[in-house]
C-alpha cells in the first residue's frame, strides 16, 4: 500500500469513520449488445436458404422464347453427323428463317445447292418464285417461317431417303414446337407424306385441311405443289393459287381477285 493511502486512511481513523458505504452499482446498459451496430455488422450471415432474392423473377434470362429456342437446335443442327453421307458432303447445314412466332410454317423438302451455299432455304429459282407467291397472297418472307424436312443438302439435289428424313425429323418437331404455328403449308410431295405419315399423291391431298397435333398445340396443314415442280409446269400455278385461296379463306384473310 502506498504511503499517501496509509496517511488517508489514518486521518479517517482518527475522525472516527470506520466504514466506507458500499460502491454505487454501475448501469447496466438497455440495448443488447448484439444489436449495436458495431456487432450487428460483425454478426455472422444468415444460412443460405433463408437469404431472399432480390432478382425479379422476369429478369431470369431463360431459353423458354421460339427464337432462343431456335437458336438452341440451329446450333445443335449444326453439328449434326446422323447421315454420313450428307455431313461428308453439305458446305453447311441450312436451318430455317423468318419469324419465330409466326402464325404460319412453310415446310419445304430439302435444301438446294444455293441453299447450301447461302444457308438459308428457298433462295434458288424456286425460292424466287415462293417469295413471288407469298407477296401475292399479302405475306412477305419476314411473316413466315421457312424451313424444310432436311437440313442438309442430298448430293444431286436428290430427294431425301426415308432414313434421312426420321433422322431429321427430331430437329423438324422441334422447329414446329418453338414456332407454334397456327398453320403449316407442305410443299410437295416429301413434306407432305413426311408430317402426315402418308403415301397419298400430292394431288389427292389438295385443297384440304389436315390437323397435325405437335408438343404444346395443332396447326391446320395445307398441301400444295412445290415451286420447282411450278417452274417445270407452269400450269400448275394456277392449281397452287387455288389452293392459297382456299386456305385464305379458311383463314378469314382478304382473298385476292386473279390467278395469282
Amino acid at each position: 500500500m502506498g504511503d499517501g493511502l496509509r496517511h488517508w486512511l489514518e486521518d479517517w481513523q482518527r475522525a472516527g469513520v470506520t466504514d466506507l458505504p458500499p460502491a454505487a452499482p454501475l448501469p447496466i446498459a438497455s440495448t443488447p449488445l448484439a444489436e449495436s451496430p458495431v456487432d450487428a455488422a460483425a454478426a455472422d450471415p444468415p444460412p443460405a436458404n433463408e437469404i431472399t432474392s432480390t432478382v425479379p423473377d422476369g429478369s431470369r434470362n431463360r431459353p423458354n422464347d421460339a427464337a432462343a429456342r431456335l437458336q438452341v437446335l440451329a446450333e445443335e443442327v449444326a453439328g449434326c453427323v446422323r447421315c454420313p453421307e450428307l455431313a461428308a458432303t453439305r458446305t453447311q447445314t441450312v436451318f430455317g428463317t423468318g419469324d419465330p412466332n409466326a402464325s404460319v410454317l412453310m415446310l419445304g423438302e430439302a435444301p438446294g445447292a444455293d441453299e447450301d451455299r447461302t444457308g438459308e432455304p428457298f433462295v434458288g429459282r424456286a425460292g424466287q418464285l415462293l417469295t413471288k407467291i407469298l407477296e401475292a397472297c399479302g405475306w412477305s418472307r419476314e411473316d413466315v417461317y421457312i424451313c424444310n424436312v432436311l437440313r442438309c443438302r442430298p448430293p444431286g439435289n436428290r430427294n431425301p431417303s426415308s432414313e434421312e428424313a426420321a433422322n431429321c425429323r427430331g430437329w423438324l418437331d422441334g422447329q414446329i414446337a418453338a414456332v407454334q404455328p397456327d398453320w403449316i403449308i407442305c410443299w410437295g410431295s416429301v413434306p407432305a407424306k413426311e408430317l402426315l405419315a402418308t403415301k397419298k399423291a400430292i394431288g389427292k391431298l389438295r385443297k384440304q385441311l389436315f390437323d397435325h397435333e405437335y408438343e404444346g398445340g395443332s396447326a391446320r396443314v395445307l398441301c400444295t405443289y412445290h415451286p420447282s415442280y411450278l417452274l417445270r409446269n407452269p400450269p400448275a400455278k394456277k392449281d397452287v393459287w387455288d389452293d392459297l385461296k382456299f386456305l385464305l379463306a379458311e383463314m378469314g384473310r382478304p382473298v385476292p381477285s386473279g390467278r395469282g
